[in-house]
């Protein structure tokens, strides 16, 4: 595909394409929140993948459309870990090599994941753009193929299937809330919902810190930031300054970015365990944070929060309930 020609029929092949990897997920009712804000809010609950992650939508759509030479070489790939974990768990299913290269940055529940999928592991420098490098030069000594965590439009596509999901379920949508960083998933189902209603509201959600898109966006061109240690990690990286496709996307089909603090990232990972019996990831919260936090603008119809994953590591959820329940606040 060419950058112009991203369009809704590429997410419709890609569907296709990837019905023997990945099932379609759960669309649940969110009954606690629907009472909060005084409108129906439903829960897309792509933290039930194999790997707890959406991720793998992407990540299957690009691999299986690789020529059988190309998947005979084998694949690298760079990520925050959810990508890195959807690109090996795909792989391993096709018998294929595949190399993750990720920053000192990434936890180490994902790690892990990475190790129990077999992935070959390169941990290289303190950000995804450094991890970035290290994966070029890896494909250039091995001839690999780089699967790109999100600016490429068979990954675009892929991710785009779960606005495909929501259509069929929630007829009378009127908004959604996406998890924003490097903008694969947003432009996506912004591209999906879009196509199919126009009028459908798109707010990209993300952190307080290092929110590149976000500030590039502002810039109104690709920018780099430093990043910072965050409970959303899988919202770090840098989304490449000769960025082809998801920069243009997002600015076509975002109608708002909302940006959320620790403090409420946390908070709507405790909420969902305590009210729904959920583990989520720190991404995953922050549509959450937000419908808690009033800041979607749109007061009316049926709203979708995308749950992105549930890649935590067990030792950072403690404290987090700790002080949910400490604030003795009455839900």
């Amino acid at each position: 595909m060419k950058k112009e020609e991203i369009t809704i029929r590429n997410v419709w092949e890609a569907r296709k394409r990837i019905a023997s990897i990945v099932n379609k997920t759960p669309l649940i009712q969110s009954f606690v929140l629907s009472e909060r804000i005084g409108r129906p809010v439903y829960l897309k609950l792509e933290n039930v993948h194999d790997i707890g992650a959406f991720k793998v939508r992407g990540a299957a759509n690009k691999i299986l459309s690789l020529s059988e030479e190309e998947k005979k070489r084998g694949v690298a790939t760079f990520s925050t870990g959810n990508h890195g974990m959807a690109v090996a768990y795909v792989a391993k299913m096709l018998g294929m090599e595949a190399v993750v290269c990720i920053s000192s940055r990434v936890p180490k529940a994902k790690v892990d994941s990475l190790k129990r999928l077999n992935a070959k592991i390169e941990i290289y420098g303190d950000s995804q753009d450094d991890a970035e490098e290290r994966c070029y030069e890896l494909a250039k000594e091995k001839g690999l193929t780089i699967i790109q965590p999100f600016d490429d439009p068979y990954v675009i596509a892929g991710q785009g299937t779960i606005g495909l999901e929501i259509l069929e379920e929630i007829p009378n949508l009127t908004d959604v809330i996406v998890p924003l960083s490097g903008g694969g998933l947003l432009s996506g189902i912004g591209l999906a919902l879009k196509s199919n209603d126009p009028n459908i509201r798109v707010t990209g959600v993300s952190i307080e810190h290092s929110a590149v898109m976000y500030e590039s966006l502002k810039a109104g061109k690709p920018v780099r930031l430093e990043e910072k240690d965050t409970l959303a990690d899988s919202l770090l990286g840098g989304i490449g300054l000769d960025n082809q496709y998801t920069f243009r996307m997002v600015r076509k089909y975002t109608d708002d970015i909302v940006l959320i603090s620790e403090e409420e990232i946390a908070y709507g990972m405790a909420f969902m365990m305590d009210k729904h019996r959920m583990i989520i990831e720190g991404a995953a919260a922050t549509g959450v944070a937000a419908i808690l936090g009033n800041k979607i603008v749109h007061q009316e119809g049926a709203v979708a929060v995308i749950i992105s994953g549930h890649n935590v590591d067990l030792s950072v959820l403690l404290p987090l309930i700790q002080n949910y329940y400490g604030a003795n606040t009455c839900l």
